[in-house]
């Protein structure tokens, strides 16, 4: 038991560490001035602001307006562009990702905060390739406008920043979560925790194919990733 407890602390340290990806690039002021601070947003700034886990990124357009991707379900649902172009709520956010759906849109520069406070050009120090021309990085953003498939690993928010402004699409947010779920695979307690929720969820709910087969072969398949 003791063992076990280790193992979630360990692997729960793990995630407050890329829970604090984006705090510590909020500490770095002094390379990193925000929206409210004297330096003036140029049109093709990057732009980036923390959220609850992950860092939103966006292209600035100018005039107060962002260019970002975002998951969204509604442009598969519907092509009425004033409905399309309100503030994407939590619910169309979390459908939109289930459902690989997302856009490349433009929203004030208020809405994109969110309310938080916005880093310009921060990553422009941890990316090798120079950046782009400005005017050049903010064309980019505007040819991309439109319903575009999302993914977590391969096209997320990121990624669309980092073609824009460098030319090449990266995401080291989700080169991170990569490396901690490895972690987690990889320790074959991950097994032995799995394997004991399953006969948990047996006691609970009985034997049934929907209880029994996650419960085996789950364990199976991290003890053989392990």
């Amino acid at each position: 038991m003791l063992s076990l407890w280790t193992f979630l602390v360990q692997k729960l340290s793990l995630l407050t560490q890329l829970a604090l990806f984006e705090s510590k690039s909020l500490k770095t002021e002094d390379r990193a001035p925000h929206q409210n601070g004297p330096v003036t947003l140029r049109r093709g700034d990057l732009l980036e602001v923390p959220r609850t886990i992950f860092t939103h990124f966006g292209i600035y357009l100018g005039d107060g307006r962002v260019a970002h991707l975002i998951p969204d379900i509604l442009p598969a649902l519907t092509r009425d562009p004033a409905l399309i172009r309100t503030v994407i709520t939590n619910t169309r956010l979390i459908i939109g990702c289930a459902f690989k759906c997302a856009t490349v849109r433009v929203d004030t520069l208020e809405d994109f905060a969110y309310g938080a406070r916005i880093l310009v050009n921060r990553m422009d120090t941890d990316v090798k390739s120079q950046p782009l021309p400005n005017e050049e990085v903010a064309r980019r953003a505007e040819r991309l406008l439109g319903s575009t498939p999302y993914s977590l690993l391969w096209n997320n928010c990121e990624h669309f920043v980092t073609h824009c402004r460098y030319g090449c699409a990266a995401s080291k947010q989700t080169d991170k979560f990569c490396e901690v779920l490895k972690s987690v695979i990889r320790d074959q307690r991950s097994a032995l925790v799995s394997g004991l929720l399953g006969i948990c969820s047996i006691i609970s709910y009985g034997m049934a194919l929907s209880t029994t087969l996650p419960t085996v072969l789950i364990p199976f398949t991290l003890w053989m990733a392990g």
